[in-house]
């Protein structure tokens, strides 16, 4: 009886030392998955990006996702639509912070295409002057650390 005791406890942390094992494994991988993943993201070129954005706003619960033809989009990259709220997006994949320029072309966009909310959407981070500027005309400021809570949010 007590070597059928005995090996119930061998095999109990045998199996817990497995899955202790496991589960490090598992976190470690996400953890390294988002920073391939803004790897891949950073080496991005415009459009590449805009698509990415796209399809993240998708994962995120926005309807009626397009992506402007480029040129001639008046500061707009993205049209989407969450809550019958349009919104217009530009996208800015940059090694540096962002100034005003995105903010004050997408506001222009945004009054154009008659939407509720102009947003810019960076894998980057903004200038305090950009910050001002967005605060001034309305314009939400999504950067990489929001992009990142969007990222792990489509995940689920």
């Amino acid at each position: 009886m007590q070597t059928n005791t005995l090996k119930i406890i061998v095999i109990s942390i045998a199996l817990f030392f497995f899955l202790a094992q496991l589960l490090i494994r598992i976190i470690k991988l996400r953890r390294d998955r988002g920073k391939d993943e803004w790897t891949e993201v950073d080496d991005m070129e415009g459009l590449e990006f805009e698509n990415w954005c796209a399809l993240l706003l998708r994962q995120n619960g926005f309807q009626n996702v397009t992506v402007t033809k480029g040129s001639y989009d008046q500061g707009v990259d993205i049209h989407a639509q969450k809550d019958e709220i349009k919104y217009a997006i530009q996208c800015k994949c940059y090694s540096s912070a962002l100034g005003n320029t995105p903010i004050q072309e997408v506001f222009t966009g945004k009054t154009i295409y008659r939407c509720h909310v102009g947003v810019v959407m960076t894998n980057s981070y903004f200038t305090e002057n950009a910050k001002k500027a967005a605060e001034a005309t309305g314009i939400l400021l999504w950067d990489r650390d929001r992009l990142e809570k969007m990222m792990e949010n489509a995940d689920r």
